[in-house]
């Protein structure tokens, strides 16, 4: 109250609103009497003026109406004006009732008081947000620093046609409406929804379908599209490009609700068309409360933090507050840049961060002894097909040995929750980093139901990720190509990294023990028809602007990914994106986990020996008598 006391624009405004309640009070007494006041009319009202005045601006002022910004009065503030206008209104009948008993009163006088004061207090609101407005417009205009995008007007405004008339396109055009160093001026909008056609948002008009958008641009001289369609599928945001394209002018998009989740829908979120709009999906739907319940006040580990899986699962962890989070990666520049970011960028500072690898079982013992962690998260692994090709050694040693150095230490130290990150490479692997990986699925099996509820998920390619062939091509067309796809048919499963890691959150929940999760992947893209189709975002043309070579497919790659094997079957989970397996032969052949564990166990120990002798040979072999589902290719090695 201090403070708006002290506010000199408090004092401009109810200077007027008092104007206004004395102006209200006189026209009603006007149209009541038919605009003949006699002498009798004119010494009630007079005596009645200081009583309305003072009880309206009381109720005004305690009701907070002059808190506001009135540059930027909407909706709220005008229903604050309706409920401080009837209150007063009835306020004032009131106390004629009880100190007048209403003897020489009209009753007509007091509801034509209180409708003409909304109506002027409103619309002396809205003179006020105008006037603002055009300010800020003149000096927008006249600011030197001040450049026009495209001189298509006389302000230097850019003509722009919005793709999508529903809340997004709104929030769009009123910002632009609003914020006019922006230097755009939208023509109208487009949609397919027949309900929308002809109708306005703002004044402006819903001009046709996308169909028509070649047509408008010529008609309107558009200048640049701006797709405000968010909860388009992949599909129909692929068609609307395809069109945007042919059109040839410039066009932007507004991010998808996972990207704004934690923000907020304005222009400057406005960026070019990438690749995972076209790879748009319905957003997913966590179950918040069980995965609050599973971290909130819980340590976490994270092994692989600073990777593009485990940095992402750590961006979403902090979201439900844990008591600890802790950081273990072998990249000291990759943990450094998450546990910036944790601190920096989400004021996230209960961490810890352990520098060294995870097969080192004597640091990691150490780990859980001193933070204890109740969950773990697996993320740790190397992942690069042909590199692990030429060094499979890597593979049993950073993969295998580590995936069970954690598992032991889990149960050991009686972690409640352990989620291993997977791969659909483990599917009928052909290479030996598939391989490793589904030894790591057996190892989860042979592990479970030992007092720490544990779970793999296992999914296909996250775009954006490290060694993702998204940023290769991007590169490629940077330097003007050509493109080099290894197949012109070979396929990939594609999901975009914080959908993988939510869907990971959601899988630790789901789990009871033993499970393999498997995420719905929709269907798969050929990589070829994405590098075509950055081709086009980037402005050109696929195989006129930009080459795209075929180089024939790499050490232990196959054409298709899968993400089920032969003795598999799904069955469906509480997340209409999640699915479990449930494995046939699930001890291979033994008689019960205990034995299966031991069997694994031996051959994990033979293995290690022939890491440690980097026997190439003898390692494919050995991977094939644990995973005979194993296809074995003829690769070279470094060594």
């Amino acid at each position: 109250m201090i403070y708006q006391l002290r506010n000199p624009h408090f004092y401009m405004v109810l200077a007027g609103d008092i104007i206004i309640f004395c102006l209200s009070l006189f026209l009603a007494y006007l149209i009541r009497f038919e605009f003949r006041l006699t002498q009798i009319e004119i010494d009630q009202l007079m005596l009645f003026l200081p009583l309305t005045v003072g009880i309206k601006a009381a109720v005004f002022f305690l009701m907070k109406a002059y808190r506001g910004m009135f540059r930027y009065t909407s909706l709220p503030d005008i229903l604050l004006l309706m409920k401080a206008t009837v209150i007063s209104t009835f306020g004032i009948i009131f106390v004629v009732l009880v100190v007048f008993r209403f003897q020489g009163f009209s009753r007509a006088v007091f509801i034509l008081d209180g409708g003409l004061t909304f109506l002027l207090l409103g619309g002396f609101r809205l003179m006020i947000r105008v006037a603002f407005h055009n300010y800020e417009k003149g000096r927008s205009n006249g600011h030197p620093n001040t450049k026009p995008l495209m001189a298509i007007h006389a302000n230097g405004s850019v003509s722009v046609l919005i793709i999508g008339a529903g809340s997004t396109g709104e929030k769009i055009l009123r910002e632009l409406n609003e914020n006019p160093r922006l230097n755009y001026r939208v023509v109208g909008f487009v949609d397919d929804d027949p309900m929308k056609m002809r109708r306005s948002i703002h004044g402006v008009p819903v001009l046709g379908h996308i169909r028509d958008l070649p047509g408008l641009v010529k008609t309107f001289h558009v200048r640049e599209l701006l797709i405000a369609t968010p909860s388009a599928s992949g599909a129909q945001m692929r068609g609307i490009v395809d069109i945007c394209e042919r059109i040839g002018i410039t066009y932007k998009t507004m991010p998808g609700l996972g990207e704004l989740i934690d923000g907020k829908v304005s222009v400057n979120a406005l960026r070019e068309v990438n690749y995972r709009d076209l790879l748009r999906r319905e957003p997913v739907q966590l179950d918040v409360q069980g995965i609050e319940e599973c971290i909130k006040n819980k340590r976490i580990l994270v092994t692989g933090a600073g990777g593009s899986i485990g940095s992402e699962l750590c961006r979403q962890i902090v979201r439900f507050l844990p008591e600890e989070l802790i950081l273990f990666d072998a990249s000291e520049s990759n943990l450094y840049n998450i546990q910036m970011e944790l601190k920096h960028r989400a004021g996230y500072q209960k961490y810890a961060t352990i520098l060294g690898t995870v097969q080192d079982e004597h640091l990691v013992d150490q780990a859980f002894c001193k933070y204890k962690p109740h969950v773990v998260f697996h993320a740790a692994a190397y992942k690069h097909v042909p590199i692990l090709e030429r060094n499979p050694w890597q593979a049993v040693i950073n993969n295998i040995t580590a995936c069970r150095i954690i598992l032991e230490h889990s149960i050991k130290h009686h972690v409640n929750r352990f989620v291993l990150v997977s791969t659909d490479k483990a599917v009928r692997p052909t290479n030996v980093m598939g391989a490793s990986k589904r030894i790591c699925e057996l190892l989860m099996s042979a592990y479970a139901h030992n007092g720490t509820c544990m779970v793999a998920v296992r999914f296909g390619n996250v775009v954006g990720s490290a060694g993702s062939v998204i940023p290769l091509f991007r590169d490629q067309i940077s330097r003007g190509g050509p493109v080099t796809v290894t197949h012109p048919q070979v396929t990939r499963f594609f999901m975009t990294i914080p959908e993988a890691c939510q869907l990971i959150l959601q899988a630790a929940v789901l789990g009871q023990g033993g499970e393999l999760f498997v995420l719905k992947m929709g269907t798969p893209v050929k990589i070829a028809d994405m590098a075509r189709d950055l081709i086009r975002l980037s402005g050109k043309d696929p195989d006129h602007d930009i080459e795209i070579v075929y180089t024939g497919l790499r050490q232990g790659e196959k054409l298709y990914e899968e993400l089920i094997t032969e003795d598999e079957n799904f069955v469906e989970t509480a997340h209409d994106k999640i699915m479990v397996l449930m494995t046939n032969n699930h001890w291979n052949g033994k008689v019960n986990q205990n034995g299966y564990r031991q069997w694994l166990l031996g051959n994990l120990t033979a293995l290690n020996t022939m890491a440690a002798q980097h026997d190439a040979c003898a390692i494919r072999q050995k991977l094939c008598e644990i995973v005979p589902e194993y296809a074995v290719q003829d690769s070279k090695c470094v060594l």
